[in-house]
C-alpha cells in the first residue's frame, strides 16, 4: 500500500510542474495591460486617486461657477496601459485637450472628453441651455478650451497647496479626433501611461466620464511626492543647487566688470565720511516721508496755493461684482445685480481713481451723500496695492 503513495518530493515536483504550465498558458493568452498594471502598486494608485480627488474637487468648483450648474467629479478609477491599446479602444470621436506643466511638475497631461459632453459645456459657456445639438465648431472648441484652462488652473493651485511649491500650466491645446478615421499624433513620448478616469456630472445635462492620461514615470513621481514628503525636499533642493551656480557666476561677472570699469576710468574718489547707519524699516521710511512732505508744504506753500482750485473727480463705489458675458447681454430693465459687498459694509471713496477714504451712505436734503468714517493713509493704500 505504501508503495502506491507519492512521496513529498514527488508531490512538490508535480505542483511545481502544474504551476509552470498554468503560468505559460496565462502568459500566452492574457491581456498585456494586466502585466503593465502590476508596475503600479496599490499604494501608488491610492496616492494618485487622492491627488485626483483634491485637484478635481477644485476644478469642479470652478466649472460650476462658469456653467452656473451643479458639477460633480467623482472618485477616479486608475489603470495602467499603453497608448496604442488605449487609442485602439476608442470607438467614437473625442475632444482631446493637451495641458503642459510649466513650473513645479514636468511633462504633458492629455484629457479625453466625449464630443457630446464638450458640446453641452460649450453651449452653457456661451449662454445657452446646454441642450444644443449639431457638430462641434471652432467656436465650441474655444469655449471648451477656456473651461479646461480655468479648471486645470484651479487643479494646479490645489496641487501647489498639496505639495507646498508652485505648480503652473500652459494654455491648453484642443482638437477633435475621430480615432476610427485618423491617427492621433500624441505628444507623449513614453508608451506606457496611466489612465485616470473620472465620472463627470453637470446638472441633469451630463452624466458621463472623462479621462486624464499621464506618462507612467510622471505618475509614479506624483505618487511618491505624496507618499514621501522628503522626496519633495530633494526636488526643491536640486532646483536650488542648479540655480546657485548661476547666481554666483552672475555676481562674479558683476565684480569683474566693476573692477575693469574702475581701472579704465582711473578715477580718484574724494574721501567721504561713512554715513550713519540708517533704519530702513517700512514704518520709519513712511514716517520720514510724511515729515518731509510736511516740511516741503511749508516751504512751497505759495506754489501749492496755485493748485487748490483744480477740480478733482470724487466717486463713491457701493460695491463690485463679476458677471459672464452671457448674463450682461441678457440684462433687461428690472434685472437685479447682486454685489459682493455686504449690506452694512462701508463704501469706498475714490478721488481721481485713487482710494482715499471709506464711509457710509446718508441722505442729505433728499439727495444721497456719504459720511466719511475712515481716511485711508498712504501706507494703507500701498498695502492695498500689494
Amino acid at each position: 500500500m505504501s508503495e502506491n503513495f507519492l512521496s513529498q518530493e514527488e508531490i512538490d515536483a508535480l505542483l511545481k510542474q502544474q504551476s509552470q504550465e498554468n503560468g505559460t498558458d496565462g502568459a500566452g493568452g492574457g491581456d498585456d495591460s494586466n502585466t503593465v498594471e502590476e508596475d503600479l502598486t496599490q499604494e501608488e494608485k491610492d496616492a494618485l486617486g487622492e491627488i485626483g480627488n483634491i485637484s478635481m474637487g477644485f476644478a469642479a468648483t470652478t466649472l460650476s461657477e462658469l456653467l452656473r450648474q451643479r458639477v460633480v467629479i467623482t472618485t477616479p478609477n486608475i489603470k495602467t496601459t499603453t497608448q496604442k491599446d488605449l487609442f485602439e479602444s476608442f470607438e467614437k470621436p473625442y475632444v482631446v485637450i493637451e495641458v503642459n506643466y510649466t513650473q513645479g511638475l514636468t511633462g504633458t497631461n492629455i484629457f479625453f472628453m466625449h464630443t457630446n459632453d464638450a458640446l453641452t459645456i460649450a453651449d452653457l459657456m456661451m449662454g445657452g441651455d446646454g441642450k444644443g445639438s449639431g457638430e462641434l465648431t471652432e467656436l465650441h472648441l474655444s469655449a471648451v478650451a477656456e473651461a479646461m484652462n480655468q479648471m486645470m488652473g484651479a487643479a494646479a493651485t490645489a496641487m501647489s497647496n498639496m505639495f507646498n511649491f508652485p505648480v503652473t500650466i500652459s494654455p491648453p491645446k484642443i482638437n477633435k479626433i475621430d480615432f476610427d478615421k485618423e491617427k492621433y499624433d500624441s505628444p507623449l513620448t513614453e508608451e506606457k501611461v496611466v489612465v485616470v478616469s473620472f465620472k463627470l456630472i453637470v446638472g441633469d445635462l451630463v452624466d458621463s466620464r472623462f479621462m486624464q492620461v499621464i506618462p507612467f514615470d510622471i505618475a509614479k513621481q506624483k505618487a511618491r511626492m505624496l507618499l514621501d514628503p522628503s522626496f519633495i525636499n530633494q526636488m526643491t533642493a536640486g532646483d536650488k543647487t542648479e540655480e546657485k551656480p548661476l547666481e554666483e557666476s552672475a555676481e562674479e561677472e558683476k565684480g569683474v566688470r566693476a573692477e575693469e570699469k574702475a581701472e579704465d576710468e582711473e578715477l580718484v574718489l574724494p574721501q567721504i565720511s561713512e554715513p550713519e547707519e540708517e533704519d530702513l524699516s517700512a514704518s520709519n521710511r513712511f514716517q520720514r516721508t510724511e515729515a518731509e512732505a510736511v516740511s516741503m508744504s511749508e516751504r512751497e506753500k505759495r506754489n501749492l496755493d496755485l493748485i487748490l482750485d483744480v477740480p478733482l473727480n470724487v466717486s463713491v463705489v457701493l460695491g463690485k461684482t463679476k458677471k459672464p458675458i452671457s448674463e450682461v447681454l441678457n440684462m433687461t430693465p428690472g434685472t437685479i445685480v447682486e454685489l459682493e459687498s455686504l449690506a452694512n459694509e462701508p463704501v469706498d471713496i475714490y478721488v481721481n481713481g485713487t482710494l482715499i477714504a471709506q464711509g457710509e451712505v446718508v441722505v442729505v436734503n433728499e439727495n444721497f451723500g456719504v459720511q466719511i468714517k475712515n481716511i485711508i493713509s498712504p501706507e494703507e493704500r500701498i498695502h492695498k496695492l500689494r
